[in-house]
């Protein structure tokens, strides 16, 4: 989390929720701000509103993350260039990468710690892994108290740390496959076929209807 750039001074009400890249010197090579924030987890709908109501979201930041304005991919130091992926922005495929800005394989840092021990941290887990499969590209999860995993293209896991454990993960990162049908064309054939079926359905009406 960082706060915003306020002149010296001004009471700092609201903050980003970021991912660093530093170097070795501790020097901030890029950083990127999370687009797709958690409604009432990290803003509120109305939120000014709702705050003079006695209301807060779960992280009790007054005012409310504020969303970042692009995402692209980052420089790494001695790696691939990668997709950022904040939390829960790793469950819409639509948010993940552009052919024009492909990666070389996505990390996907998330506080899983709201869930304790359930089955949430396993459902979060194997949507990362559905990115890596429509993307054809390795996803790199690290999650504060699991699971963390590093996820081939193939949507396998090539190592991983449960939940719960503490621990390092020391593992090649896998290389990405040629780009997927879906990440040259995204949704378009499923919403060809949603189209397509619609009309048969209309046109099936329209043909009982007629007398």
């Amino acid at each position: 989390m960082r706060a915003p750039d306020l002149p010296p001074g001004v009471r700092i009400t609201r903050a980003y929720n970021s991912i660093y890249v530093i170097d070795h010197d501790g020097n901030v090579l890029t950083v990127y701000d999370k687009l797709h924030l958690v409604p009432f987890g990290e803003y509120l709908p109305f939120q000014d509103w709702l705050e003079r109501l006695g209301l807060e979201q779960l992280t009790k930041v007054q005012g409310g993350f504020i969303a970042g304005t692009a995402r692209r991919s980052m420089p790494i130091p001695g790696a691939p260039r990668a997709l950022p992926m904040i939390c829960y922005e790793a469950i819409f495929p639509d948010a993940v990468a552009t052919l024009s800005d492909r990666p070389g394989w996505i990390v996907n840092l998330t506080n899983d710690g709201w869930f304790g021990i359930s089955t949430g941290p396993y459902q979060h887990l194997q949507q990362a892994r559905l990115r890596a499969v429509e993307q054809g590209l390795p996803v790199v999860r690290a999650a504060n108290t699991g699971i963390s995993a590093v996820i081939d293209p193939l949507g396998r896991i090539v190592a991983r740390l449960g939940l719960g454990i503490e621990g390092v993960l020391d593992s090649t990162l896998p290389s990405p496959a040629a780009p997927t049908i879906y990440a040259r064309i995204g949704d378009l054939p499923a919403a060809v076929l949603v189209a397509i079926a619609s009309l048969v359905v209309i046109r099936r009406r329209l043909a009982k209807s007629t007398p």
